[in-house]
């Protein structure tokens, strides 16, 4: 194979990698190309809804205290790996809770795809279809043609059909609180349940 051929194959080999990277990932820009700063003041973190089991209560709390207090570099989430980050900052969160995930393929509690966490949560017994109705402390999992392409959130309130999630990785500000009408949103795959306690 001559010397022009193999450097169009590896370039060829890398993209498609890169490609197949970002597929699996989901979650839109690496770690460090949102800048986290301060939460959007005209999104404020609800009030914590009673009657939620202990290990909700606590999802809930880690949850508020990163959007009100975000560290400087995602890097906290991802182990200092520069990638799509919304699927390590719902590992992160759940693990800081006490309801960590567990990697399939290396055993680490840090999931860095949204399929990996779908598939883990099936593996255990405790995802959920669309049709569910989701609880605080349930983690989303999105696809297209959600507006959040293939991402994952964590329910942080439910308001009759109005769902108030908080997510890693979202425009504007890195963790945001976005919500939607489950009577409205497409594009759910459906919902991991966190540990009971």
């Amino acid at each position: 194979m001559n010397r022009s051929r193999t450097t169009r194959l590896r370039v060829t080999t890398l993209v498609a990698a890169a490609l197949t990277v970002g597929t699996l990932t989901g979650c839109g820009p690496a770690a460090g190309d949102i800048n986290l700063g301060q939460h959007d003041a005209a999104r404020a973190f609800p009030a914590t809804q009673p009657g939620l089991t202990p290990i909700r209560q606590r999802i809930v709390a880690v949850l508020r205290s990163q959007y009100e207090n975000p560290p400087e570099s995602p890097a906290v989430y991802t182990e200092g790996i520069r990638e799509p980050w919304c699927a390590d900052f719902v590992s992160w969160t759940q693990r800081r809770a006490g309801s960590p995930v567990r990697n399939p393929t290396n055993g680490s509690w840090r999931i860095p795809g949204v399929a990996t966490l779908a598939d883990y949560y099936r593996s255990v017994g405790r995802f959920h279809g669309p049709d569910y109705r989701p609880k605080p402390g349930d983690v989303v999992i999105y696809e297209p043609p959600n507006r959040f392409k293939q991402h994952t959130n964590t329910v942080i309130a439910v308001d009759g059909d109005r769902v108030t999630t908080l997510g890693g990785n979202e425009p504007p500000n890195g963790i945001s609180v976005n919500s939607y009408r489950l009577s409205k949103v497409r594009g759910i795959v459906g919902y991991g349940s966190p540990r009971r306690g």
